[in-house]
Formats: structure tokens, C-alpha cells, sequence
């Protein structure tokens, strides 16, 4: 279990929370977007003419000059850090992984374990968490050996041809997965496969292996974004870190919320249990409490029983957008960790299984443009929107949604 570190002097939140929802304009475009493998200077598509399981996504990436590349962000000497808000509750190695991407798990391991990286001046484990205000002491850093690629196994090749199937986008920068529910994205306890594991397979000429800059949930589907790159490494994380992403996300819950479209700010803090880690609505100033700020819209009602929304998150915290449906009265259908309507029974025909898509991603390319990808729904819930008669073709207003 992770332990925290205590701050010795709180100071008070400084963020100006005007800027924390910034949401979707439709962008009108003449031509659809080009397929994966377009080349630079594309048109960005219009936001909501979308199809839904039109496989190709939609990118416009214009040419820029080459930042520079991410060995020259990393220290060459001692440096001192503020953690920010929105690194407020991260753990130590995630810190270190987001601020320095490209970083190696035994490099990370190794600086924390020396105690050459100090919290408020004290050693910590990789594994504590952070708080908004602290002062992280850096060593210098640098980028371990790349592993040399070889030929691939035929178990290899298999993963790679797996990799490939899921792909919706790429050029030599960029990678965009539509991760099916079920696959983790990381490894965790009895965790044998999942997508970090296997983009060992597409190490390139240099051994350099594409990067994760971001995680959805495992039993959640959709769009993932990964950077084949450093250089891409850098900018994408910079982008999240700086709210220049944009993420939809599509799910189906009980009831109908009212109203019907409206804004969900709370603070979210991690419960943990010997059988389960949750996350709890909690009040300002509560140990480990993040603030989260989501957007929803309701797009189209099964009758009174269901209801399909479309929901817009301005934060990243672990599990938000579960939490926060759960927070509202309307708990995302199939949930294992948030659905505890009693006595409610799931329509016949539909599977009790995470009804949440990660249906979009639009952020800024790192060699200039817009990354716009979309991913279609996965097999169960196409079931069920079938099932329901839900029309996924839909227009998704959550570009509307207020900003206050």
C-alpha cells in the first residue's frame, strides 16, 4: 500500500479554475479527414458529422520546425521542482516518468532508491504520492542504453500483427490505439499482457520502444494515445499536463440525468480497502483530495430505463468520470467498482460489462497541426445500442457545453 507524504507547510490552491474547462468548438471542413498515413497540411474534419464506426481517423498535422529533442530537457545538474496541482496526488515514479519522458523504470528506481530525489528535503519511496506545493529535489538525469532491436519471435510477430489491428493512426511520431475493453494498459499484480508489455515488439532501428503519455481504465475501450518518439514523448505529456487535450468519452447509465447537460466539480480522494481501491467524493483540504471537473450531455434516451451520454473530462483523475457518474445518481451500466443501484436489472440482452468508451482524442500534433482520432464502439456496446435502438451516428453536443 502506497504511503503519503505529509507537507510540513500547506499552502493554499492558487488555480484560476476559469481555466480548467475549455470545451469543444465544431471546426466545419469541406473534405473528410485523411486516412491513417496522410500526409502533412490535411484539414481538421468538423467535430460532429463523425461516424461512428468509421475506422479511419481524422488528422490534420501541419508542418513546423523540429523542437528540440528530449535529452536536452533533462538535467545535467541538481534542480528543484514545485509539484503542481495537477500532479497533486501522483505517485513519485509517475511524477518523475511524466516530467522526464524516455526515462527508464531502473533509472527512475535507482535515482529514488539512493535518495539522490528529495521531497521537502526527505528520501521517499517510488511508490508514495505527492502533494500540490511540495518541493522535489532532482539529481541529474540521463537516458539509459537502448536495447538493441532484433528479429522478432514468431509469439512477437503475432503481438505485433495485434498492435497493427488496433492501430486508427500513426505516422513516425504519433500512435493511437483503439485499446479493446479488458486489455490493461499497464502490468499490476498477475498482469502477464497488456499494451506496455507489448510495444516491446516496436522497438525501432535504435531500440528506442513508443512510450504510454497517458491510461485509461482497463475494462474501458478506446482511444490511447502513445509516442513512438522522445521528441514526441515530451510534447504530448507537456499537452495533457497543459489541458491542450481534448477527450470525449461515450457511456450508457441508468435513469436520465437532469439536467440534461451540465457541469460535475468535485474533489476525488483514493479509498483503499484489502479487496478493492475506490475513489471517494471528498471535501477541499482531505488527505490525497484532487479536484475533478467533468462535462456531460445527454444524447439520446432507451425510454426512461437508459440513457446514452457523452462525457467531456477537464481533469484526469483516476476513475473521474465512474466516480463522478456514480456521484450524479446515474452509475455508468456494467461498473464493478460503481454501480450499486439496488434492485435494478440489467435489460435482457445486454452484457454486464463497462458500457464506457473512450470515443475521442484531439491534441495539438507535436510537429504542429491537430491529432484528431476517433474509435468506434467495441463489440458490446454495439450490441446494446443496437439492442436499444440508440442511433450512433448521432450528433455528440457535448461540444455545447458551458464553460461555467
Amino acid at each position: 500500500m502506497s504511503r503519503r507524504i505529509k507537507r510540513t507547510d500547506p499552502k493554499p490552491r492558487s488555480r484560476d479554475e476559469r481555466k480548467e474547462a475549455r470545451p469543444f468548438k465544431a471546426r466545419s471542413a469541406k473534405t473528410p479527414g485523411p486516412r491513417p498515413g496522410a500526409k502533412l497540411g490535411a484539414k481538421p474534419p468538423r467535430f460532429a458529422g463523425e461516424r461512428a464506426e468509421r475506422r479511419a481517423p481524422k488528422a490534420a498535422l501541419e508542418k513546423s520546425a523540429p523542437a528540440k529533442p528530449v535529452e536536452a530537457l533533462l538535467p545535467t545538474k541538481v534542480q528543484t521542482v514545485t509539484v503542481t496541482a495537477d500532479e497533486n496526488n501522483m505517485r513519485v515514479d509517475r511524477f518523475l516518468e511524466a516530467r522526464f519522458p524516455g526515462l527508464s523504470f531502473s533509472h527512475i528506481q535507482r535515482v529514488v532508491r539512493k535518495g539522490e530525489l528529495r521531497v521537502d528535503g526527505k528520501r521517499v519511496d517510488s511508490k508514495d504520492r505527492l502533494e500540490e506545493g511540495q518541493s522535489v529535489r532532482i539529481p541529474p538525469l540521463k537516458l539509459d542504453t537502448p536495447k538493441a532491436a532484433g528479429p522478432l519471435s514468431e509469439a512477437a510477430q503475432k503481438t505485433l500483427a495485434a498492435l497493427k489491428e488496433m492501430t486508427i493512426y500513426e505516422d513516425d511520431d504519433v500512435l493511437v490505439l483503439n485499446k479493446p475493453a479488458g486489455l490493461a494498459v499497464q502490468g499490476g499484480s498477475g498482469m502477464t499482457r497488456h499494451i506496455d508489455q507489448m510495444l516491446e515488439v516496436m522497438r525501432d532501428s535504435k531500440g528506442q520502444k513508443p512510450r504510454l503519455v497517458h491510461r485509461i481504465d482497463r475494462e474501458t475501450s478506446g482511444c490511447l494515445l502513445i509516442a513512438k518518439t522522445r521528441f514526441a514523448a515530451s510534447h504530448l505529456t507537456g499537452a495533457f499536463r497543459s489541458r491542450s487535450a481534448r477527450k470525449v468519452y461515450w457511456a450508457l447509465v441508468p435513469g436520465l440525468p437532469k439536467p440534461k447537460q451540465g457541469r460535475i466539480s468535485t474533489f476525488l480522494a483514493k479509498e483503499e480497502s484489502e479487496d478493492d481501491t475506490i475513489m471517494r467524493v471528498a471535501q477541499h483540504g482531505d488527505e490525497g483530495a484532487s479536484h475533478a471537473v467533468t462535462y456531460y450531455a445527454v444524447v439520446e434516451t432507451a425510454g426512461n430505463k437508459l440513457t446514452w451520454v457523452s462525457l467531456k473530462p477537464v481533469t484526469g483523475r483516476t476513475h473521474q468520470l465512474r466516480a463522478h457518474m456514480e456521484h450524479i445518481g446515474h452509475p455508468i451500466v456494467g461498473d464493478p467498482k460503481y454501480f450499486n443501484i439496488e434492485n435494478w436489472q440489467l435489460p435482457g440482452g445486454l452484457q454486464n460489462r463497462l458500457h464506457l468508451l473512450a470515443r475521442r482524442i484531439v491534441i495539438p500534433h507535436p510537429r504542429g497541426g491537430v491529432i484528431d482520432a476517433t474509435a468506434p464502439l467495441p463489440p458490446h456496446m454495439l450490441q446494446s445500442w443496437n439492442l436499444l435502438g440508440l442511433d450512433a451516428s448521432r450528433f455528440d453536443p457535448i461540444e455545447n457545453a458551458p464553460e461555467e
